[in-house]
């Protein structure tokens, strides 16, 4: 059984993913990553903080050298409003707790600084991971998760794949397209060819996926290469490479976002783009593709 995110709950971040990462959870369907604006982890679920822990991470020289686990047990209208079984408790990562066992928390909530962990890519935002485990479940262990849906359209964004550099960070760079085809009125993601709404890390990332349900063998395409096929929950990627004014780069970070622009997040730590620059991206089979095995 499912446990669906309300809207009235997704409304609070500027951006969601469901299968932008490489671990398990998000692969198989069962994680939401969803990134508040600031610097604060806004709890996404309302209940009884039954448990915080520190965890160990990778060791990478841009992130902190520990994550941080909390628990919540749900309260039993949180869990009637997203479909889930009484007693069913989140697990949510990257924030440091400034709550602690037996405090009560409502969605909104501030949970605590959102940490920069070894778990992420350097490209990554700080972000609020979010996955969910039946009542009678060990909550510590994230395998075994429940698989997570959201209550919230996404609408499909077409685009040429052309735009200018707005920002840019140690590795990646931010266009200012596609557009947003609504500012301020719901979320929109990247469209396939196909007209659907795409979500992962396409394709330094083994998988991705859609925010539309795909039946199992859909063939998804965007500027005319073949990118994916649906299984499952998800899109296993197609061997691809993308290119940055022709030159292959890592990939394309893909996401829901609200606001004023869905703003392409391009994964490039070798290339040199600047501010202004205007990059036009293709995508092409490849042979050798490049794949990552961080967040």
């Amino acid at each position: 059984m499912a446990v669906t995110l309300p809207s009235a709950v997704l409304d609070r971040y500027r951006r969601f993913s469901r299968f932008n990462s490489p671990y398990p959870a998000h692969d198989d369907g069962c994680a939401i990553d969803l990134y508040p604006a600031g610097e604060t982890g806004l709890s996404p679920v309302a209940g009884v903080v039954r448990d915080t822990r520190t965890v160990g991470c990778p060791d990478r020289p841009y992130a902190a050298a520990e994550d941080h686990l909390i628990v919540v047990e749900l309260d039993d209208d949180w869990c009637r409003r997203a479909g889930a079984a009484p007693g069913t408790r989140a697990r949510i990562l990257h924030v440091v707790p400034a709550v602690s066992p037996g405090d009560h928390v409502a969605v909104g909530d501030a949970l605590g600084p959102m940490t920069r962990s070894g778990f992420f890519g350097r490209w990554v935002d700080d972000h609020v991971h979010l996955g969910f485990r039946p009542p009678d479940a060990n909550a510590l262990r994230a395998s075994g998760s429940l698989p997570v849906d959201v209550a919230a359209s996404v609408a499909p964004v077409r685009w040429d794949g052309t735009g200018v550099v707005s920002a840019r960070g140690p590795t990646h760079v931010v266009l200012d397209a596609p557009a947003h085809p609504a500012p301020g009125q719901g979320f929109a993601a990247l469209a396939s060819d196909e007209g659907i709404p795409l979500d992962g890390g396409l394709a330094h990332y083994a998988g991705g996926g859609s925010f539309d349900a795909l039946a199992d063998g859909t063939e998804v395409s965007l500027w005319g290469t073949r990118v994916g096929v649906a299984a499952g929950r998800g899109l296993a990627w197609e061997p691809v490479d993308l290119l940055a004014n022709g030159e292959r780069v890592v990939g394309l970070s893909l996401f829901a976002a609200a606001g004023d622009g869905v703003a392409a997040k391009v994964v490039c730590p070798d290339a040199a783009f600047e501010l202004g620059d205007r990059v036009s991206l293709a995508l092409a089979p490849s042979d050798d593709p490049i794949r990552l095995g961080v967040g």
